[in-house]
């Protein structure tokens, strides 16, 4: 694995954990919002879905196949999608208020399927994921250097 693979795979980490905590702030940002722009009820609760982001291929000569397999290990990660979680995960939260505008018949009004507390756990895993990836990147950087420093 070259000098640079590595901080690219950090990289996509980066870039990853970046828009996981950006989805999960706009969950917690709506955490009240009983109607979406286009009238399809309450805000539902987005997660970002990642995968391994798949290797170069660098041709299929024999002397590429030991490259190839390294690269195979750890090619970093991408966002596939970001899903939003239906009613069957997750129901809705229904609190009688028979006073909001948007009250059904019996007077419940249905709330985003956002729990507060498990948002705020996912938040702090991502923050210390995106973390670990700095610090990767960092290291790297380091290490680097001091093999400059050697070869001086």
């Amino acid at each position: 694995m070259r000098f640079l693979d590595t901080i690219d795979i950090s990289a996509s980490g980066l870039t990853a954990q970046r828009l996981r905590m950006d989805t999960i702030a706009n969950n917690m940002a709506n955490v009240e919002t009983t109607r979406v722009q286009n009238g399809a009820g309450p805000y539902r609760r987005q997660v970002v879905v990642f995968e391994a982001r798949t290797p170069r291929t660098a041709g299929n000569s024999f002397d590429n196949m030991l490259e190839q397999q390294i690269e195979a290990m750890g090619s970093g990660v991408r966002v596939k999608e970001i899903r939003q979680i239906s009613e069957n995960e997750a129901p809705l939260r229904r609190v009688y208020d028979p006073s909001h505008p948007d009250a059904d018949e019996q007077g419940y009004v249905n709330y985003p399927n956002v729990n507060i507390v498990e948002e705020m756990i996912n938040m702090i895993s991502a923050t210390r994921a995106y973390e670990a990836n700095a610090k990767v990147i960092e290291a790297s950087k380091s290490m680097a250097m001091r093999a400059l420093d050697i070869g001086r």
